[in-house]
């Protein structure tokens, strides 16, 4: 066996070890989320409730089923579903810090969430909180992210160079900012704090039955995401080398595009835009499985996201208290250092 060849096994074995590590962590990181909460619950309860209903509480099976349980897989969907839009947008534009909103799906799906509760809110005088249902809100979100998804399309089959995509997509989030912020201008009190309280992300207002919708939505977006993996792979070595190995490359862009917009976009309309999960989850994912193929950065992608938010919910919950902190504020706190990390070491190494 040859030197290369033997360098190769060794490592695909050390991946393959690391990602057993977090497939082995991610059940437990599971059982802690639910056993945190304001009404403490010892594990063998837990455990009664999940397995063996019949002789559970009532109170303590109406908690775990109704609440908890969803919340945790919730967040389990949340972290894997960002992280993996994430990656693929950061190999896309080959660029360290795009995110799963860099297109503006998540701008998109912001601009729908205001046009129903700010926008129809105030025509009908303040009356859409009590009648708009979370349905409503998930609804003008899908709808919002899938127009952003629809003109990124448009403008992908147009323009070839990457970048250009890249910069039009900020250009186009910022224009939906500013459209969303104008409508947070002339809301009425209410109406901009029931959309603020939306923007701050929340996992536990996923309920059971949402969760039949968003479980399936994600389990695509990821399955395209694992089905682009060659395609991933050869955008790293650049377009054109891409094109040269007989990629098309439009099909590529579309199939990246819709995972993308399916992922972010979901947990957008369900959980509120959360941050910084989509940055930093892919460069610890690189870091810890030390690889490029997409085929094992994927599935570590998704472990160590879903763990990162389940960290993040558990954090959130602050633990001996009855408050909880927005999950948005806490992904914020976790990512940042990662971001701020990354600049400083892509800084060293253009040094060298």
């Amino acid at each position: 066996m040859s030197e290369t060849a033997a360098n190769k096994r060794i490592k695909s074995t050390r991946s393959f070890r690391v990602l057993l590590l977090f497939s082995a962590l991610l059940p437990l990181f599971f059982l802690l989320d639910l056993l945190i909460g304001s009404y403490y619950i010892s594990v063998p309860n837990i455990l009664k409730a999940i397995f063996r209903t019949e002789n559970a509480d009532s109170q303590v099976l109406m908690i775990i089923n109704q609440f908890r349980i969803p919340k945790a897989v919730t967040a389990v969907l949340s972290g894997a579903a960002l992280s993996v839009a994430g990656l693929q947008m950061q190999t896309v534009f080959r660029n360290p810090l795009a995110g799963p909103y860099i297109l503006g799906v998540s701008s998109g799906a912001s601009l729908g969430v205001a046009l129903l509760v700010l926008g129809t809110g105030g025509l009908l005088g303040g009356s859409i909180v009590s009648v708009a249902s979370s349905w409503g809100i998930v609804a003008a979100a899908w709808i919002g992210s899938g127009l952003i998804l629809l003109l990124i399309i448009m403008i992908s089959s147009r323009i070839k160079e990457i970048m250009t995509i890249l910069i039009l997509g900020i250009l186009i989030s910022s224009a939906i900012s500013s459209i969303v912020n104008i409508l947070q201008y002339f809301s009425n009190e209410s109406m901009l704090k029931s959309f603020v309280v939306w923007t701050m992300g929340s996992l536990g207002s996923v309920t059971n039955i949402q969760l039949a919708v968003l479980l399936p939505s994600v389990l695509i977006g990821i399955l395209i995401a694992f089905l682009s993996s060659k395609f991933l792979d050869a955008f790293l070595l650049g377009e054109n080398y891409a094109r040269s190995m007989g990629m098309n490359i439009l099909f590529a862009r579309m199939m990246v595009f819709l995972s993308t917009a399916i992922l972010a976009g979901s947990i957008t309309a369900f959980c509120g835009p959360i941050g910084f999960i989509g940055i930093a989850v892919p460069h610890i994912a690189r870091m810890a499985l030390q690889t490029a193929k997409h085929s094992l950065l994927v599935p570590g992608t998704i472990l160590i996201g879903a763990l990162m938010m389940l960290v993040s919910d558990i954090i959130s919950q602050l633990p001996g208290s009855e408050r909880t902190l927005p999950v948005n504020s806490v992904t914020a706190l976790l990512g940042i250092p990662i971001v701020i990390w990354i600049i400083i070491r892509n800084k060293k190494s253009d040094r060298l």
